[in-house]
């Protein structure tokens, strides 16, 4: 995309304005670091332009103190940009399944306030983080994540992140981006870290 110009123009009907103010479905997918943190990047942009953002961390403690959250909360209280909701799931990783019936429960009650939340226009932004994980066990069922996520009202964007994507959700987003690893610390024994891991 040289200078920021589409590669094709497609013959829809729309003008270049109301092509370019549609609401964008995103996913972050793949085995690499970085989707988070690029989501909530996106987040930052869309504080920094005064849109409500709603945050919904789906398998991520509540007990977790996430660097991301603070600093998100904070410039949502300031009174600049715009506000910011953040809701928690869920109890640690995905591969730590201490009470998986509890996790299941908590991943459905939070898609379901992500359903009323777009339903009444609540936010302009959603970051549906680690959401891919209760697709990919069919906690949350994915044709119907599709079809609420295609149908939404309003210019709402929505960026989902984490592994194992179903193929459904790339076939609808409008962008996908998958985060390849190349080489991570974990590879030589390494533990995460403050700062670079929350």
């Amino acid at each position: 995309m040289p200078q920021g110009q589409p590669t094709t123009v497609p013959d829809d009907g729309l003008t270049t304005r109301q092509r370019r103010t549609q609401p964008v479905l995103a996913v972050h997918t793949g085995p690499g670091k970085g989707k988070s943190t690029a989501a909530f990047g996106l987040a930052l942009r869309g504080w920094n332009q005064g849109w409500p953002i709603g945050v919904f961390q789906f398998v991520k403690s509540a007990k977790w103190k996430v660097g991301e959250e603070r600093a998100l909360r904070v410039l949502g209280a300031s009174g600049e940009g715009g506000p910011v909701v953040w809701h928690k799931m869920g109890e640690g990783w995905s591969w730590v399944q201490r009470h998986p019936e509890s996790n299941e429960e908590a991943a459905r009650e939070g898609w379901e306030q992500v359903k009323r939340d777009l339903a009444a226009e609540t936010h302009r932004l959603y970051v549906l983080d680690e959401f891919t994980y209760p697709l990919h066990w069919g906690w949350v069922d994915t044709d119907e994540v599709v079809s609420v996520l295609r149908d939404r009202p309003g210019s709402q964007h929505v960026v989902i992140t984490g592994r194992h994507a179903p193929q459904a959700l790339l076939d609808a987003a409008d962008l996908v981006t998958e985060m390849t690893k190349v080489k991570h610390p974990m590879d030589a024994g390494r533990k995460g870290q403050r700062g670079i891991e929350w």
